[in-house]
């Protein structure tokens, strides 16, 4: 009897049970915990450094490669610099740092949003000749509350299904306006035939990446299988926000082993990207660290429309992920010699868990 609740739960550790039976699994504790780290930015008029410590805990929402939070903030006396914390690397998945420069500017974009809320104007610069920070320096100016800041608090990367509906066509111009910026570009796919051309290379990327052992050893040591664990690291891809039960790692880690397998995950993506309104593919003119915080900072803009929209939107990055599959994509879609940097999913469907992010005093240097 043991042996046969251990593999029910193994199978639903590896989506093969409704998330909307496993979505209660998520600790209560962890998701007020979750929810704290998301309250609303306090202290506009109080001190000048908790103001500043407020806009950092703002930018900590954005996403990671893998939520690694691979960033810290040190406070000047009207900027804010944003530097990559390398130890938090991902070097199988994101061997060129890529995605680390591209959660950068996810961050920066939060950063801006909540500073005007503040009252300051935020201007970024990126330094090509360091080892890639960004100084988001801080004017005063009148606050605004925009719908894309009151969105930072709620926007999360919904790994669940969606519904399957079209959204509109008001709705895909303001995704496509948010997700354009300085030499970076956003190709929405609505059509069927375009979106199965991309999930072919889904499939193909997916499976090339759970071949290699280093791939899937990396991934596991950022999955936090349980709340405790979740809560104790505030890091690391969350279970309960894939969907998956959670449980602990003695558990999870072989039973992981014994069901995550490339078709069932496959079959996944496949679903997942059928029942979706469409793909949204981030291209950059080059590719080089500038462009890949750019991306950033257009994939935050638009996740934060999304969410103020009440759409979801998760990442299929793995056609831009394998160094072999890349080009093919960028062939496929007729990009030329620009970069495809980010493939993102996006409709309409139920919120999932929210993941958790480390206090700001942790990210202070």
């Amino acid at each position: 009897m043991l042996l046969r609740r251990q593999v029910i739960l193994s199978a639903a550790a590896c989506g093969m049970l409704s998330p909307a039976l496993v979505a209660c699994s998520s600790s209560a504790d962890e998701q007020e915990a979750a929810q704290a780290l998301r309250r609303p930015l306090t202290g506009a008029d109080s001190d000048h450094t908790h103001v500043m410590r407020e806009l950092v805990r703002y930018a900590t929402l954005a996403p990671s490669s893998h939520n690694t939070q691979c960033w810290t903030f040190h406070l000047q006396d009207r900027a804010i610099v944003i530097a990559p914390d390398l130890s938090r690397r991902c070097p199988v998945v994101d061997p060129d740092d890529h995605h680390l420069y591209v959660s950068l500017g996810c961050a920066t974009e939060n950063l801006a949003h909540a500073a005007l809320a503040a009252g300051m104007q935020a201007n970024a610069s990126f330094d090509a000749g360091g080892k890639g920070d960004i100084t988001v320096s801080l004017e005063s100016t009148r606050a605004s509350v925009t719908p894309m800041f009151q969105a930072i608090a709620e926007r999360q990367c919904t790994r669940g299904d969606y519904d399957g509906q079209p959204i509109s066509n008001d709705e895909l111009r303001l995704l496509e306006r948010a997700g354009m910026g300085n030499g970076v570009r956003v190709m929405l796919l609505t059509e069927r035939a375009a979106m199965e051309k991309v999930l072919a290379y889904v499939v193909a990327g997916n499976t090339a990446q759970m071949d290699n052992p280093a791939f899937v050893a990396e991934l596991k040591e950022w999955i936090r299988f349980s709340a405790n664990e979740a809560q104790m690291t505030g890091d690391g891809l969350f279970a309960a926000t894939t969907g998956n039960p959670t449980m602990p790692r003695w558990l999870a880690s072989p039973a992981m082993s014994l069901f995550y397998t490339p078709k069932s995950e496959n079959d996944r993506y496949a679903r997942q990207i059928r029942n979706s309104a469409g793909i949204a593919v981030f291209v950059s003119e080059s590719s080089d660290k500038a462009y890949w915080i750019e991306s950033g900072r257009c994939y935050e803009r638009f996740a934060l429309q999304a969410t103020a929209l009440g759409l979801r939107n998760a990442f299929v990055n793995q056609p831009v992920e394998v160094g072999s599959i890349r080009p093919q994509l960028a062939s496929a879609l007729g990009l030329g010699s620009q970069r495809p940097d980010l493939v993102v999913r996006f409709g309409r469907g139920p919120k999932m868990p929210m993941s958790m992010r480390r206090p700001v005093q942790s990210v202070l240097v």
